[in-house]
């Protein structure tokens, strides 16, 4: 199941920024000294980029995500040389990071031009905006009413996002020389890795050869939480696409046996597909549609209900997101997710473990959910985990990732031992 508003049903997948606030009269604000806009080096003038960017935005709303509009208007695109595209793509991306600060400019062409520059004059210098006005115009208002919102956080989403890639177990310093990459830490860290640079790795040699994956630091950190082992049965209950199946069939080495299931047949095709490629066979797929009754009599190891959420920790990497998503989302998702948990826990044995997970940071689809099911089950105990990117900190049974904290998607994620 997908990571998106109740009623927005498509998966849609940084830099720190350091916390600072105007210091000279220099800083007056994004509007002060913005550098000219250069998109382009190739056929297509600068222009004539923005003009495709124009044209995304232009065909957005909620039931047509930016990230798919930009897709297909890319794929449409035969002549658009890669460079230009990631160019498009950054001014698409960089209009609703800073759509806040647009409202003063009615021309569409020219609202894009504006954003482009403010997002390369923050890049240069991240002290041009306030603390306050980052929080106040980064941000649809209603936000501060479901979570705590910090000038840290708020100015983590302006940055474009860290790219991370998930090796195979033991191979990440092999595939990094390949591709130029940078190891994450040390021993299992090592598989890891950051990408900075500018190809595109989905027509790498190593990526058609099932090398690598993409996916980001703190879906990977879902995995390390869950340490299935070789040889157990478990049951990815919102599998999606597969990406975290994929992680969990690697650290159990291909044996044992993984169900995935969603309520969707469409992304399972694509998680067979996916699972190829990476020549992972120990799983199976089932339809489920969060009902009581699981899509197997199995009682598992191990249960990961990577649930469908409002998506609020992808809203560096996927902007768009936060102008279509509402409060009443995030409602809505709160009561979904208490729900399919207690569906799902149902096929845990005594001793398995129940991980919760959400790439949201709202009150109502973490921390609320984790203690109603906490009152409501007895049977289960919170399961104390450590924080794989902070091995130092003590360990806990609900985990927060933050992105100005660990360069990644905002992730919650919540434990239980079933006695």
């Amino acid at each position: 199941m997908p990571h998106t508003p109740a009623r927005q049903r498509t998966r849609v997948p940084r830099k720190q920024v350091e916390e600072t606030s105007p210091a000279s009269p220099r800083h007056r604000g994004l509007a002060a000294r913005r550098p000219k806009v250069q998109l382009s080096g190739g056929p297509y003038g600068d222009k004539d980029l923005l003009r495709i960017a124009e044209s995304v935005i232009r065909k957005a709303d909620r039931e047509h995500p930016a990230d798919a509009v930009l897709r297909e208007e890319l794929k449409s695109k035969r002549d658009l040389s890669r460079a230009d595209g990631s160019r498009i793509s950054r001014a698409v991306f960089a209009f609703y990071r800073w759509q806040g600060w647009l409202s003063d400019t009615k021309d569409a062409f020219t609202r894009v031009a504006k954003a482009v520059e403010f997002a390369e004059r923050f890049a240069q210098d991240p002290a041009c905006v306030s603390d306050k006005e980052i929080v106040a115009r980064a941000l649809p208002a209603w936000v501060n009413e479901v979570m705590d919102v910090t000038p840290a956080w708020a100015r983590s989403l302006q940055a474009e996002p860290t790219l991370w890639l998930r090796a195979h177990r033991g191979t990440g310093e092999i595939v990094a020389k390949k591709l130029g990459a940078t190891p994450f830490g040390p021993g299992a860290l090592s598989d890891t890795l950051e990408y900075r640079g500018a190809q595109d790795l989905f027509r790498t040699p190593e990526f058609h050869a099932g090398e690598f994956e993409l996916q980001d630091l703190s879906s990977q950190a879902v995995g390390w939480i869950c340490r299935p082992q070789p040889g157990e049965t478990w049951w990815d209950a919102c599998a999606g696409e597969g990406g975290k199946l994929l992680h969990l069939s690697d650290l159990m080495q291909n044996k044992g046996l993984i169900w995935a299931s969603d309520r969707a047949a469409w992304r399972l095709e694509k998680l067979k597909r996916r699972a190829g490629r990476a020549k992972v066979f120990n799983y199976r797929t089932a339809p489920w549609d969060g009902s009581p009754k699981p899509p197997t009599k199995t009682r598992f190891h191990g249960v990961l209900l990577d649930a469908p959420c409002s998506g609020v920790g992808t809203w560096q990497r996927n902007p768009h997101a936060r102008w279509t998503t509402t409060a009443q989302d995030v409602a809505e998702l709160g009561r979904l997710q208490q729900q399919l948990l207690a569906h799902a826990s149902t096929a845990v044995k005594p001793g398995g473990k129940l991980i919760y997970s959400v790439c949201t940071l709202t009150r109502a689809e973490t921390i609320e959910v984790a203690n109603a099911f906490t009152q409501q089950f007895p049977e289960f105990e919170p399961l104390p985990i450590n924080n794989p990117l902070e091995p130092a900190q003590p360990p806990s049974p609900t985990l927060w990732l933050w992105p100005q904290t660990h360069r990644c998607n905002g992730m919650f994620i919540a434990a239980w031992l079933r006695k």
